[in-house]
């Protein structure tokens, strides 16, 4: 038989526990958001992996994200045997060669050139753009004209040997036919988003373009949201591939947005590629592919085809892994 007292020590005992398991939840729920994060840094295609070593490299040093996307992408602006990044690139239809860049920070400050000729390091103009203007994007003369106003130098408008022989024999084969293809494999844009040992984002992403374009054509990669995009509170995208088709979706926007809505970052990726699938009835003649970080510094990948990689650098070493795709 229960006695008052006996009752007493009952509640007592319940309650203790009660306090308990409260307090072991409350420790939980707080370790759960106290997620440990540690820098990494993810960029498109294997020359990445030299980009990846320069973005590490301040990453490590407790750097900002912000100058290690800028300063790991600059990597392959240098890298004059690229095809696809720098001046190095493959020219327009009539011989030029025109770069794109953005880039963005944690606070959702922003800046992007595109159409400009002559400048070694596009990104970092971008950079200007973003700190030194009110502006998101300036293009052709008057991003040129900028870039000098701030010091940079202007290059010889020369072709690399290796971009103008490509530039000659395109030429033999396309001198009757000056239509736009969109299916050549050399628009292996560089994008790259990273995250500090704070937990802030911030994403680059820079091109010389697709070759042999229209002149005065821009694709997406200095286009925030379409090439690149970076929300803090949620993660990090950025894109590769024929820019029309990103564009068409505002695709580095739409992995974030599914990021946010609870995708992991390969699943939203995926959901991209789907979202481009059906917006493009050519898709199978195009390559693209996106790369996201979320909040908790995990990341993931989708493509369009096989054959997309890309790099991924953190404090276990910087290496290259290939993409799962749609096209089977």
């Amino acid at each position: 038989m229960t006695t008052r007292r006996n009752f007493l020590k009952l509640s007592a005992l319940v309650g203790s526990l009660f306090a308990f398991n409260k307090s072991k939840a409350v420790t939980l729920v707080e370790q759960s958001s106290k997620v440990a994060r540690k820098p990494i840094v993810i960029s498109t295609w294997k020359h990445g992996l030299a980009a990846n070593d320069g973005a590490w490299k301040i990453l490590s040093a407790n750097g900002a994200a912000l100058d290690a996307v800028e300063k790991g992408v600059m990597v392959t602006e240098d890298d004059l045997t690229n095809l696809s990044v720098g001046l190095g690139g493959l020219p327009d239809r009539d011989g030029n060669v025109t770069l794109d860049a953005s880039i963005m920070d944690e606070k959702g400050r922003c800046g992007g050139v595109a159409f400009l000729e002559r400048i070694k390091h596009p990104v970092s103009v971008a950079r200007m753009v973003m700190e030194k203007t009110p502006h998101v994007l300036i293009v052709g003369s008057g991003a040129q004209k900028f870039a000098l106003e701030n010091g940079f130098k202007l290059e010889p408008k020369k072709l690399t040997a290796e971009a103008e022989k490509a530039y000659k024999e395109w030429l033999k084969k396309n001198e009757a036919d000056f239509k736009p293809s969109m299916n050549i494999e050399n628009h292996d844009t560089i994008g790259m988003v990273a995250m500090d040992m704070s937990g802030n984002l911030s994403g680059s992403c820079t091109t010389s373009g697709l070759a042999y374009k229209i002149n005065g054509r821009v694709g997406d990669s200095p286009i925030i949201g379409a090439g690149m995009y970076v929300d803090n509170e949620v993660g990090a995208a950025c894109a590769t591939g024929v820019g029309e088709t990103v564009l068409r979706i505002c695709g580095s926007y739409l992995v974030v947005e599914l990021m946010r809505q609870g995708l992991s970052p390969k699943d939203a990726c995926k959901k991209a590629i789907e979202r481009l699938v059906a917006k493009n009835p050519n898709y199978k003649e195009v390559q693209v592919g996106f790369l996201a970080i979320n909040k908790k510094g995990e990341h993931g990948a989708f493509a369009l085809q096989k054959g997309f990689n890309y790099a991924l650098a953190d404090d276990t070493g910087n290496k290259l892994y290939d993409s799962e795709y749609f096209c089977k």
